[in-house]
């Protein structure tokens, strides 16, 4: 197989059928299989999708295992060159797809790449970061993030300096559009499931480069994303917003994971194809 397409549907089954037909008109690989991970939505969800796409493999969890369990349960049904994992909620150009593959062919150290994500209004959405450190999270969720220091920072992590308009090597990638090498995901293992949501793409990411591969963002591939920051809030909302809390407990996770040790790399300036010369 050269490459499966995995998204993880939870209660989201008009998101996954508009997915699903983006691809379906989308130019893909002539061995490709697109698999959709169920999580226990408690719908009509996986009956209608295998009544609307008899061409897509359904796989039905019978418990809601969280982004990294869904990945990790597609993954684990196929065996394949590639691995393509897409948010629900994004729209394939139509040779979107191709070039992400085209490049992973060129670039056989690169273990991970994403594309280049979209508002459906055609604006710039950040899907390339710089490590996390616990002060950017303090940053993001206070007043703090408005102070010069917090500004400067904020704008390092976020990749503000970059003009998004070539490929190049970055610390990581959103989970929303990755493109993941399955010799990589031999080495290094699949999602980290202690995650329930946020953070596996981070963790993910550095343990790609923790072990020798690197992670690439390839901006010719574009996808469009309606994507909502539902955990971007004030560190107050811990007690109302879900999304909020469970960003809080995956940071804490992560730092506890990793005992606050910041991975240094050299990467998200240097040209990340090799034909131009890659580090």
């Amino acid at each position: 197989m050269k490459l499966a397409i995995i998204t993880v549907n939870y209660k989201s089954r008009i998101l996954t059928a508009s997915l699903i037909e983006s691809l379906l008109r989308a130019n893909l690989p002539k061995q490709v299989e697109i698999i959709v991970v169920d999580n226990n939505s408690q719908d009509n969800s996986v009956e209608l999708l295998r009544s609307d796409f008899p061409e897509v493999t359904v796989i039905a969890n019978e418990e809601n295992l969280g982004l990294a369990g869904g990945v990790n349960t597609a993954m684990k049904s196929v065996k394949s060159d590639y691995y393509l994992i897409l948010n629900p909620d994004m729209t394939v150009e139509p040779d979107a797809v191709t070039k992400l593959v085209a490049f992973m062919d060129r670039n056989e150290t690169v273990g991970m790449a994403g594309g280049k994500l979209l508002s459906p209004g055609g604006e710039l959405q950040a899907s390339c970061f710089r490590f996390y450190t616990p002060m950017i999270i303090v940053y993001r969720r206070t007043w703090l993030g408005k102070t010069k220091r917090g500004q400067k920072a904020l704008s390092e992590f976020l990749m503000e300096d970059f003009d998004h308009a070539s490929a190049v090597d970055v610390d990581w990638l959103m989970g929303a559009c990755l493109i993941v090498r399955g010799k990589a995901i031999t080495q290094v293992g699949g999602m980290d499931e202690r995650y329930f949501m946020y953070f596996e793409d981070v963790d993910w990411g550095r343990r790609m480069w923790e072990a020798g591969w690197r992670v690439s963002y390839v901006p010719d591939a574009r996808f469009s994303h309606f994507h909502q920051r539902s955990s971007e809030q004030g560190i107050l909302s811990y007690f109302t917003n879900r999304p909020t809390r469970e960003h809080i407990k995956s940071a804490l996770k992560y730092f506890w994971k990793y005992q606050g040790k910041r991975y240094n790399g050299t990467h998200g300036t240097a040209s990340a194809d090799n034909k131009t010369g890659s580090v």
